[in-house]
């Protein structure tokens, strides 16, 4: 690659210099003193946001590409919030600059000891202004919509930052700081199926923000920005929990908070679930297409069992999620325990999977639970 295409010793060195704590607070404590608009507004809130800004940007630089709808998505939301908090759009704009200032100076300072020219940082520096002027036109228009009434309600606004954050990637990273998490892991998603009881599940998530909570794809996602609560944990509902993780990893840390929540209620457990408390059910449940095959290959033993297919197939679950325990399983289907045993042995006979044999048991699981799940 042409050193000259090389953009990554730019990037890391933006992203280093955003990341020094001690910078990132002179630099809000410079923007509270200078633009008074501002000054009441939390420190955390504002380096989040300044962060947030500078990281995307360089990271567009590096591609060589202007703002992305994502990133424009970010700064009208954060043209909305100032809005809201009655920050005129000149003091938005003022805060930006001064921020952005302290934070180039820094960069001038250290480039030479980070391999970057003098050249090379002037070069960034206007890239960086045009997608600035990107920036700044939609937040100003933005904030002149919010303030004329045109913004968007709050649960929309909250719905729309969920599912960017959900996205992951550099736009998972704006949309957490947009919402206030935290934009350096210790992100935990959770998932629970929508009903009149999950309402007070989401009353309990909401009393412990940080948090984003909107119903996304016909189940109720919530972002939190700590381990859920005891609360929560007493909602009734049965839910999905996966986490903790960085902002840019929440789109696969959902996939494994539904995986949990499937089979949480697969196995019949009740709160709230940590995937990794089903980690191997989680994985079972999860690959449908797998599951497709297992239907297909034993089709004929389905078959063979006729009108008893359903009980075998129940049998066997209750026995195998009771532990092999027969009686308590037989306590659970109101048979007796002999009819349980009959039944396990039925199952082995026409499928030829032992369901007492470790991996037997999980392969007898996953066929019997696809069997009841399709009747």
């Amino acid at each position: 690659m042409n050193s000259r295409d090389d953009w990554t010793p730019v990037v890391d060195l933006i992203e280093r210099v955003v990341g020094d704590a001690d910078l990132m607070s002179s630099v809000v404590a410079g923007v509270r003193t200078m633009v008074r608009e501002v000054a009441a507004l939390p420190s955390a809130d504002i380096a989040g946001h300044t962060r947030a800004l500078l990281v995307a940007a360089t990271r567009a630089l590096a591609a060589r590409r202007g703002p992305t709808e994502a990133e424009l998505s970010f700064v009208e939301e954060l043209a909305v919030t100032r809005a809201r908090q009655g920050v005129p759009v000149e003091a938005v704009l003022g805060a930006i600059h001064v921020a952005e200032r302290a934070i180039w100076s820094r960069a001038r300072e250290v480039a030479g000891a980070a391999g970057v020219g003098a050249e090379r940082l002037l070069d960034a520096r206007e890239l960086y202004d045009d997608w600035a002027e990107a920036v700044r036109a939609r937040l100003i228009a933005a904030h002149h919509a919010t303030k004329a009434g045109q913004g968007p309600r709050t649960r929309d606004r909250e719905a729309a930052i969920l599912r960017r954050l959900l996205d992951g990637g550099s736009a998972g990273a704006l949309a957490a700081a947009e919402a206030g998490l935290p934009v350096a892991g210790g992100l935990w998603v959770l998932a629970a199926r929508p009903g009149e009881a999950v309402a007070g599940l989401e009353r309990s998530l909401r009393d412990q923000p940080p948090v984003l909570c909107a119903v996304v794809d016909g189940l109720l996602v919530g972002v939190l920005g700590r381990a859920p609560s005891s609360r929560v944990a007493r909602a009734g509902v049965v839910a999905g929990l996966a986490g903790p993780a960085e902002p840019e990893e929440v789109a696969a840390v959902r996939h494994l908070a539904v995986a949990a929540l499937n089979a949480a209620e697969s196995a019949g457990l009740a709160g709230v679930v940590h995937v990794a408390r089903v980690p191997a059910l989680a994985a079972v449940v999860g690959r449908a297409d797998l599951a497709a095959v297992l239907l297909d290959h034993h089709r004929p033993a389905w078959t063979a069992l006729g009108a008893r297919a359903e009980p075998v197939a129940r049998a066997v679950c209750a026995w195998l999620e009771a532990d092999r325990d027969v009686d308590l399983a037989a306590e659970r289907l109101f048979v007796h325990p002999n009819t349980v045993r009959n039944r396990l042995q039925r199952f082995a006979e026409v499928t030829g999977i032992d369901p007492s044999a470790t991996f037997g048991g999980v392969d007898a699981w996953w066929l019997c639970h696809s069997w009841l799940a399709q009747t």
